[in-house]
């Protein structure tokens, strides 16, 4: 049944007691929840969980955060430095991102995070979501906060269906407002909450229904667990021109000097590199046997990306 045809019932109360009361019980300690975390920790938190698991997440945050505590440190190196620290967390615009968002903090708000949701959505790479992530747990506002962990809960708690629908609807929207709690406080702990209940117990594959603080009251479990309307398609990855980029921009980050074009078509052998240093990632790249129309529209897509530049005829990382 769809979102919009469902409201919260006379249990909503019980609803926001017993999941935060479970967050409080089993929520993993991560340091950008500690109270302690500054802003500009929790808004770097969030470019980087974007489609990436904690797991990965949690060393580049650590290294980012111990090398630019603030957003005066990132917006004072060159863009490339954040590329080359961004690692592999994957879609690398983010890292630009973040550098961009970071000059724009200092140039327009004295190098502090804003804390309210419209100066945090006007931020370069900040959307809806981020903003009001950012605006409820840095700054402790009452926000609606949707992720697809918290889109999958409503769906299958309240709506009693199996997944949300592809992609975010203004239904889903009013249904997460209408769920949410009314005191600030407890409105920041259910977004937290419900979001680590999607992330841990109501995942998209094998629910853990038993380990799951509402089941008596999921919708979804009452209509006999309906299988979902549409099958999820995960992003291909091998073979693609994603991939390929990735390689090459593994090989920018460790060169202190521009790669000429050649390079990236020639075994490192053939070009006196050992099996080292760059020349890692460039046996890596060679390995992918790509075509040579598809090595030029990774290169040419990092470029009109922003993720790289020329410089004397070689590739190299912005400045």
């Amino acid at each position: 049944m769809p979102a919009s045809t469902r409201s919260p019932g006379p249990a909503l109360d019980t609803l926001h007691r017993r999941i935060v009361h479970w967050f409080g019980e089993t929520a993993r300690d991560l340091p950008w929840r500690d109270a302690n975390c500054s802003p500009w920790g929790v808004l770097v938190s969030e470019i980087m969980l974007q489609q990436t698991p904690v797991v990965r997440v949690l060393p580049v945050w650590e290294e980012w955060l111990t090398r630019w505590p603030n957003p005066t440190a990132l917006a004072g190196e060159p863009a490339g430095e954040a590329v080359r620290s961004w690692g592999r967390l994957g879609y690398p615009r983010r890292a630009l991102r973040l550098h961009a968002a970071a000059v724009a903090i200092v140039d327009d708000h004295g190098g502090k995070v804003p804390d309210a949701y419209p100066e945090l959505l006007a931020l370069p790479g900040v959307g809806s979501y981020t903003a009001a992530a950012v605006a409820a747990f840095a700054f402790g506002r009452r926000e609606t906060v949707v992720d697809t962990n918290i889109r999958r809960v409503h769906a299958r708690l309240i709506s009693g269906v199996a997944l949300p629908s592809p992609s975010l609807t203004a239904s889903e929207m009013r249904l997460a407002a209408e769920l949410l709690p009314h005191d600030t406080q407890t409105s920041v702990r259910w977004n937290a909450a419900v979001m680590e209940l999607g992330a841990l117990v109501c995942t998209a594959r094998a629910p853990k229904c038993a380990a799951c603080p509402v089941r008596d009251a999921c919708a979804w479990l009452a209509a006999g667990e309906p299988p979902p309307s549409y099958t999820p398609k995960g992003q291909a990855w091998h073979g693609t021109d994603r991939q390929v980029r990735g390689a090459v921009l593994a090989v920018l980050r460790l060169a202190d000097t521009p790669v000429q074009p050649e390079m990236f078509h020639q075994e490192p052998a053939d070009l006196g590199f050992r099996a080292e240093g760059i020349g890692v990632p460039l046996s890596a790249l060679h390995r992918l046997n790509s075509a040579p129309e598809q090595l030029e529209r990774a290169l040419a897509g990092l470029l009109s990306d922003g993720l790289a530049e020329l410089h004397h005829g070689g590739y190299q990382l912005p400045a």
